[in-house]
C-alpha cells in the first residue's frame, strides 16, 4: 500500500496527530507532558512554526500547527525523535514510542471560504478531554484540563510559538478579553451540552479525509503535485532543496552579524587560523543550530570546524560552559525577535 503524500508548501497548515506505539500512554506523568513542550518549543524556535492549538492526551497529542517555510518533515523528525530518545531514557527504554507514521491533514487557511475548517480543527483539538469523559458533562469545566493551549487562550498570553489570532478570526472575534471569554464559553457548552462531539459531517471529514477546505482548496493541493512531481515525494517529502536554501540562509546571516560583531574578518584564511574549539565559533554554532536546520556540514565548513561531527560534540559540550552561554546572548541579542 502506498504511503500518504506530505503535502509541504510556505504557510501551511496542518491538523497534526500521533499516537504512542501499541496505543500506550506516552504522557505518565507532568514531566512527560513538560519534556514533550520543551520539545515543541524548540523545534518552533528552530523551525519557525507557529501553533494555534494543541492538546496531549495520555496516549497521543493533536496540533494546528503552522508551517511558514516548507519543514514539515524535519521539523516532526525534530520533535519526535529528540522527545523519543529523551522518553526511552527517562524510562530506561529502547524502540518506537509513537505508532507508525504521523498524520498530517492540510487545512484550508482562506477565512472567507473555509473559516468553518479551521474552527473545526480548534475545536475538535480542544475538546478533546472533554470526548474522553475527562471534562465536560458536568464534571469539571474544560478549562480544568491542564494539557492543552485554552489556559494560554483563558490567559491572553503564552509562549512566543503560540498564536491565537487566526482562531479568533475565524469565530469573528477580537483578539480581547471578550474575544477570548466568548470563544471559552462556547467551547464549555459544547463540551457539557455534546460531550465535546462535532457535527457528524465534521467529525467523519476530520479523521478520514486527506484535506480540510472547499474544492478549490482541493484542487490546489492536487496542482502541486501536477506541477512538480519532485516537490511531494511519497518517501518523507520535504521539498529539500528549498529548505536547505532557506536554512543555510539564515545561518549565514547569523555568521555574518556575529563576525562583524567581533571584528573578525569574514576571509576564509583568517577563519581557518581561529582554533577549531573557539568560544565564539561554537556560540555562533550553537545559534545556528538553535535557529536553523543547517547542517553540520555546512557549520563546520563555514566556521572552519573539522569534522562535521565535532560540532554537536562542541555545542552540546557548550551548555555546561558560562563563556560560550554569554557569548551565545550577545549574538541573540543582534537576532530579530522571532514570532
Amino acid at each position: 500500500m502506498a504511503r500518504p503524500l506530505r503535502f509541504v508548501y510556505p504557510g501551511a497548515v496542518y491538523h497534526i496527530m500521533a499516537r504512542g506505539d501499541g496505543g500506550k500512554k506516552i504522557f505518565l506523568t507532568d514531566s512527560d507532558h513538560l519534556l514533550f513542550l520543551d520539545w515543541l518549543e524548540a523545534t518552533c524556535k528552530s523551525h519557525g512554526w507557529r501553533i494555534h492549538a494543541w492538546v496531549l492526551m495520555a496516549n497521543h497529542f493533536h496540533l494546528l500547527l503552522e508551517t511558514p517555510e516548507p519543514n514539515l518533515v524535519t521539523g516532526m523528525k525534530w520533535l519526535l525523535g529528540g522527545f523519543s530518545q529523551a522518553w526511552n531514557r527517562r524510562y530506561q527504554r529502547r524502540g518506537h514510542v509513537f505508532q507508525g507514521r504521523y498524520k498530517s491533514i492540510p487545512v484550508s487557511g482562506e477565512l472567507a471560504a473555509d473559516a468553518h475548517q479551521f474552527r473545526n480543527v480548534a475545536d475538535y483539538i480542544h475538546l478533546n478531554p472533554a470526548r474522553a469523559k475527562l471534562v465536560g458533562s458536568n464534571k469539571a469545566p474544560l478549562l480544568s484540563y491542564r494539557w492543552s493551549s485554552l489556559q494560554a487562550y483563558a490567559k491572553g498570553k503564552g509562549p512566543d510559538w503560540m498564536v491565537f489570532q487566526r482562531v479568533l478570526d475565524a469565530f469573528s472575534l477580537a483578539e480581547t478579553g471578550r474575544g477570548r471569554r466568548a470563544y471559552l464559553e462556547w467551547l464549555e457548552i459544547r463540551a457539557n451540552n455534546d460531550g465535546g462531539r462535532l457535527p457528524d459531517a465534521a467529525m467523519q471529514a476530520l479523521r478520514r479525509g486527506w484535506y480540510l477546505g472547499e474544492e478549490s482548496f482541493r484542487d490546489r493541493l492536487l496542482a502541486l503535485i501536477q506541477q512538480d512531481a519532485k516537490t511531494l515525494k511519497t518517501k518523507g517529502n520535504h521539498c529539500g532543496p528549498a529548505l536547505q536554501k532557506h536554512d543555510e540562509s539564515a545561518a549565514e546571516k547569523i555568521v555574518e552579524l556575529a563576525l562583524a560583531h567581533w571584528q573578525i574578518p569574514d576571509d576564509s584564511h583568517v577563519i581557518e587560523s581561529i582554533r577549531k574549539g573557539d568560544p565564539r565559533k561554537v556560540a555562533i554554532a550553537a545559534i545556528i543550530k538553535a535557529r536553523t536546520n543547517a547542517s553540520n556540514v555546512w557549520i563546520s565548513q563555514r566556521l572552519s570546524m573539522g569534522h562535521d561531527r565535532s560540532v554537536s560534540r562542541l555545542v552540546k559540550q557548550a551548555k555546561a560552559q558560562p563563556q560560550i552561554q554569554k557569548l551565545c546572548k550577545e549574538i541573540e541579542k543582534m537576532l530579530p525577535c522571532e514570532d
